[in-house]
């Protein structure tokens, strides 16, 4: 991926996994001016926020700011509380990584930055069909936070909503990898796994590595993944 287009200014929200970077790619192709947010949450491991760095980097992205806040504190979830296991098998339900209130926290960050800029474009890569249950990745949930920050913001009052773009929302993993591997994404600059190691290594057995490793198997694409 070169240089970020000089279009509209569009925040994009970006963990540094293979997700959020399709995501990151797309806005891109579709003429934006990215400005690419991260969020330090207090999450296990600090090599997702690494590989944003890099992604945002290839990308070319105008901006790429990691805001903090403290998810740890609450805990509640496998990837904030060291105490609760990550589990290496497949669960039902809404399993024990979900993070409570996550992507409405950084939704709520993105909005407010968006808003400073004076545009109403937000992406986030956002996915119901590999979502692991995740009720925060509904299209559901999306609408509302939409109708929610019409009412909140001065944009919003002011008849300047904001458009939540989530492009991969329908899309299978093996048609994310396709999209993004035409649009040029290195995935080998993402991070995916709920436990990688501090140089970003896999572990290969949590859902997110099951399912990213599925994706690139359905794709025919090379999964250029690095396992500990």
């Amino acid at each position: 991926m070169s240089s970020s287009s000089s279009g509209k200014p569009a925040v994009v929200l970006l963990s540094g996994g293979l997700d959020s970077a399709t995501a990151l790619a797309i806005a891109r192709a579709q003429g934006f001016e990215c400005y690419a947010l991260s969020v330090e949450y207090g999450q296990r491991h600090s090599a997702e926020l690494d590989a944003a760095r890099r992604v945002a980097r290839a990308a070319g992205v105008r901006e790429h700011r990691i805001m903090r806040v403290d998810l740890a504190g609450i805990g509640g979830s496998a990837l904030t509380d060291h105490t609760i296991a990550v589990p290496e098998t497949p669960t039902t339900g809404i399993p024990v990584t979900y993070v409570p209130a996550r992507n409405t926290m950084m939704l709520a960050l993105a909005l407010g930055w968006a808003e400073v800029l004076a545009t109403p474009d937000i992406f986030i890569g956002v996915n119901v069909l590999d979502s692991s249950g995740y009720p925060d990745c509904r299209p559901e949930f999306i609408e509302a936070f939409e109708r929610m920050a019409a009412k909140a913001t001065k944009a919003g009052v002011e008849g300047h909503p904001c458009r939540i773009h989530t492009p991969l929302i329908r899309l299978s993993k093996a048609d994310i990898i396709r999209e993004g591997t035409r649009l040029g994404v290195d995935y080998g600059l993402t991070v995916s796994c709920y436990q990688a190691d501090a140089d970003g290594r896999a572990c290969g057995r949590c859902d997110s590595c099951r399912l990213r490793r599925a994706g690139f198997e359905s794709a025919g694409v090379p999964d250029p993944t690095a396992y500990g």
